[in-house]
């Protein structure tokens, strides 16, 4: 629904919350079991063994298990027994469980990776500001905003004071929004015109805000477009279509040498049955059977390096793939970063002091002093005393 076009109250009705006190605890259960838990949805995950037999879909690995049977008939007929086909189909069955244990490091490493990424809220229920995590939001919490907070779900802002957050994420624009509390007017408004909504995902960057959560999970903006991403059909990498291409053309070039092979024999007088696994024999003999295994142990190291600078690859094949590319193309918000600030370095009377020796300077306190006063941290014990006398403090 449009709650940018919609007052404060009427928002706070239709959610049936509390702007003053926020929901009450025993409203918390009953919207979850309605809407669910504002995280984004995953397609569904694969068994392993199903992730297993994935491994054989390539075309060149099917004409090695190909080659493995027609080896194993040609074996058993000549006397010579099945050497040629066990050795075909371990190399197929190493280099299947290569790729899987491989996979199944980099699905582990990501899901670990969610985890640590895991925010958590600050949320207004019954009339006390509490932290939980942020899968827990319903529509109708009321949560606080704060600069350096990651905003959790969709939002209604009900408060604004200068505050501003970075949405290039979600709408491309590479510089923080400045946000406000009031109603617009104008129903056919972009989701970038949108200035008194807060989108999950962004980050606030200067100020603080209240809002009503109106929208979670895959109901968001963002998770609209996790929904569009998750019908995305897997397509090939370029490693994958050109192994697959050299598979069909072996394929067809060792059928037709066969076929000329078999025929000339025939035509020369030899015995049909001999012929044929004469025929059989050239072919199993042309399959590179190692080729397979050689690309997966390469694509393996590959994957190894990239894990020791930090980059995480979940498929495989996917490892050639930027190698592959030459042109990449952004848009202006073209960053990659950690959305972090960390004090490393202090700059202070025309000298720069790391932070150890900071701490040992006494004209430092001023710096120090200041970056108190300029913080937004609350303290709370249970009954509130705490945060009472800090205001008190501060005041003073």
């Amino acid at each position: 629904m449009n709650y940018f076009n919609k007052e404060i109250k009427e928002v706070e009705k239709e959610l049936k919350t509390d702007i003053s006190n926020g929901l009450n605890t025993n409203e918390i259960d009953k919207k979850i079991e309605e809407f669910g838990y504002n995280e984004l949805k995953e397609k569904k995950k694969e068994s392993l063994f199903i992730k297993f037999l994935k491994q054989f879909k390539d075309f060149m690995i099917i004409i090695l298990i190909i080659a493995a049977i027609v080896s194993a008939i040609v074996g058993v007929s000549e006397g010579e027994g099945f050497t040629d086909s066990i050795i075909i189909l371990i190399v197929v069955i190493v280099n299947a469980i290569i790729g899987l244990v491989q996979e199944n490091k980099a699905e582990k490493s990501l899901e670990a990776l969610k985890k640590l990424s895991a925010h958590a809220s600050k949320v207004l229920r019954n009339g006390q500001v509490i932290v939980l995590p942020a899968r827990e939001l319903v529509p109708g919490d009321i949560v606080i905003l704060e600069t350096g907070d990651y905003v959790p779900a969709d939002i209604r802002l009900i408060e604004a004071v200068n505050l501003k957050i970075q949405e290039s994420a979600l709408t491309g624009e590479s510089v923080p929004i400045e946000k406000i509390s009031e109603k617009i007017q104008d129903e056919n408004v972009g989701i970038g015109d949108r200035v008194n909504m807060a989108f999950s995902s962004s980050m606030v960057t200067y100020g603080r805000g209240k809002g009503i959560v109106v929208a979670t999970g895959m109901e968001t903006e963002v998770g609209k477009i996790a929904g569009m991403l998750n019908e995305v059909e897997e397509t090939e990498t370029p490693l994958q279509k050109k192994l697959n291409d050299l598979g069909k053309t072996l394929g067809i070039v060792c059928l037709v040498i066969c076929i000329i092979i078999f025929l000339v024999g025939i035509l020369e007088g030899k015995e049909i049955v001999s012929m044929f696994m004469t025929a059989v024999s050239l072919a199993v003999a042309a399959i590179p059977e190692g080729l397979a295994a050689v690309s997966t142990i390469v694509l393996a190291i590959g994957m190894q390096r990239m894990v020791k600078k930090n980059a995480i690859v979940k498929r495989l094949p996917a490892v050639e793939t930027l190698g592959g590319s030459t042109v990449i193309c952004s848009d202006k918000t073209g960053t990659l970063t950690q959305n972090k600030m960390t004090v490393k370095k202090l700059f202070y009377s025309s000298k720069l002091y790391d932070l150890e020796s900071a701490k040992k300077c006494e004209l430092l306190d001023k710096i120090i002093y200041a970056n108190m006063l300029c913080n937004d941290t609350k303290i709370n014990d249970e009954n509130g005393e705490l945060n009472r006398r800090s205001n008190r403090d501060s005041t003073n």
